[in-house]
């Protein structure tokens, strides 16, 4: 299976007022992490000491870096109709969604997959399903979290063995019934089309 496994940092929890820090998007075809689109993304704005101490990213660490407004098109190019996979997909879904429709840019157009509440059904009886949790019970190599790229690419592995453990016969399972087992309504990021910008004329 072809799909995109991706993670954000931010400096807080409320989509549209806090802002995106980092982006991990990793490509992973037939298990193996193929492609990577990952930056740091300067919020003109402080970061938070809070978010600082979860993310490790410090506000001399994304001064000059790109702008959320100039990378959205790029990571939507990136994903295209790829599955995007993401561990409380509703989370990072919220914030991109709002910069998309800020900025009424382009945005990945595959269907999102909530790997949280698949883990819960295929690995059931674990303390907490946190994305650590899981990666150490599956015993994925590891650095460091909370970092966007190391996340995704975590992520991603996670991933393949969950889609290991609900293959038959060695065929992955179709797109919709990864979307029932999530038990929730099937989530896409808006596609917006660019209006073009009407001028008003007076006394003309």
């Amino acid at each position: 299976m072809r799909f995109v496994a991706f993670d954000f940092e931010t400096t807080g929890t409320v989509p549209g007022v806090d802002q995106i820090i980092e982006i991990g998007a990793v490509r992973f075809i037939n298990g193996e992490p193929e492609a990577v689109f990952a930056t740091l993304v300067d919020p003109l704005r402080p970061i938070a000491p809070g978010a600082s101490k979860v993310n490790g990213i410090y506000d001399n660490m994304v001064k000059g870096k790109p702008t959320i407004d100039t990378l959205l098109d790029s990571l939507a190019d990136f994903c295209g109709d790829d599955i995007l996979v993401a561990h409380n997909a509703p989370f990072d879904a919220q914030f991109l969604t709002a910069d998309v429709k800020k900025y009424e840019s382009k945005a990945p157009r595959g269907i999102v997959l909530d790997s949280l509440p698949i883990a819960r059904k295929v690995f059931p009886g674990l303390p907490n399903y946190k994305l650590g949790t899981l990666v150490q019970h599956l015993k994925i190599p590891t650095t460091d979290f909370h970092r966007a790229e190391e996340d995704a690419t975590y992520l991603g592995h996670m991933f393949t063995q969950m889609l290991k453990r609900i293959s038959v016969g060695g065929q992955a399972p179709q797109v919709a019934n990864l979307v029932a087992l999530t038990g929730k309504p099937e989530l896409r990021f808006p596609q917006i089309v660019r209006q073009p910008k009407q001028m008003d004329f007076f006394g003309v």
